[in-house]
């Protein structure tokens, strides 16, 4: 008897409550300044993905058009039939996409090893590590960052250059495999999660500091390495400006330049960059759906540690 009164107790408090939410939302509705701000946000909203999914529709429907098909119909018009493949036929053979995916690996693979090492070393200094300098080292990072990339062009270009490294992959890899200011910060906020005991521990079994950088530092921070091959792999992925400028050879294509081919004075084939760009666009949206999470959680937490 005692189990069905706190039944109908709970089932009354419930029903209460949601004739009070009722009540509050009926009396916002006749507030005109609740609606009005309501409207608001949810046409920006529709606006703001109207905007945002028109494209990668537009280019979808015209990889799968032909020349004359997408210029007679409206870009955003089905095609005439989904089994069109020449567009990405003419991208792999024309467009050498087998070899600008093997070129792409490469550079991946090498940048993201020396990114992850150099970058964890620099950390495990700045965190660990009291020094004169290291002030002056942390504001030069800091500083970077409001230096325009454009405005070291030149120079930058000029020492590629003179090291001979012009159309070779290592171009672009030494200047990848630079430790930019995100990664270091994401490392450090990490490092402070780290008790320096476990360091003191270390020197007491006599182990040295690359041996406790390796085997306790390294292995504690597989979170953040994480988070960074994702975003680097990402950055990598997709940049177009360096392969373009170091490596202009046909040989040396990426992924990101192999569509600029297709781009003459004569016009621009459309559909086969459309085409392209799918094909381009499936590894990275494929790798962000599988690690969307370690995306997030790396990042957050990166950014509230200490």
């Amino acid at each position: 008897m005692q189990a069905i009164i706190e039944t109908i107790s709970d089932r009354d408090i419930r029903r209460g409550e949601r004739q009070l939410a009722r009540q509050r939302l009926l009396n916002k509705l006749k507030q005109p300044k609740w609606v009005f701000w309501m409207l608001v946000k949810y046409v920006t909203l529709i606006l703001a993905s109207v905007a945002v999914l028109i494209p990668p529709y537009a280019i979808l429907m015209a990889a799968f058009k032909t020349p004359a098909e997408y210029y007679a119909k409206s870009k955003v018009a089905l095609p005439d039939s989904f089994l069109n493949f020449a567009n990405f036929h003419k991208v792999f053979v024309d467009g050498d996409l087998g070899l600008a995916f093997c070129n792409t690996s490469t550079i991946l693979l090498i940048s993201l090893f020396f990114t992850i090492l150099f970058g964890t070393q620099v950390a495990y200094v700045l965190s660990r590590f009291e020094f004169r300098a290291k002030k002056l080292v942390l504001v030069a990072y800091i500083l970077a960052m409001f230096v325009p990339s454009v405005t070291t062009q030149v120079a930058t270009f000029e020492i590629i250059k003179a090291l001979g490294l012009i159309n070779s992959k290592f171009s672009v890899i030494l200047l990848y495999i630079g430790a930019d200011v995100v990664m270091i910060y994401v490392f450090l906020q990490f490092m402070k999660g780290i008790p320096v005991e476990l360091d003191e521990a270390a020197k007491i079994e006599g182990c040295s500091y690359f041996g406790i950088y390796w085997r306790i530092i390294l292995p504690l921070l597989k979170p953040a390495i994480a988070t960074i091959v994702i975003l680097r792999t990402i950055y990598i992925y997709n940049d177009f400006y360096f392969p373009l400028l170091y490596m202009p050879e046909q040989s040396q294509v990426t992924v990101s330049t192999a569509l600029y081919k297709f781009t003459t004075v004569f016009g621009t084939e459309w559909t086969t960059i459309s085409a392209g760009i799918i094909v381009i666009l499936i590894p990275s949206i494929t790798l962000f759906l599988l690690l969307q999470k370690q995306i997030y959680a790396g990042v957050t937490q990166g950014a509230v540690k200490g």
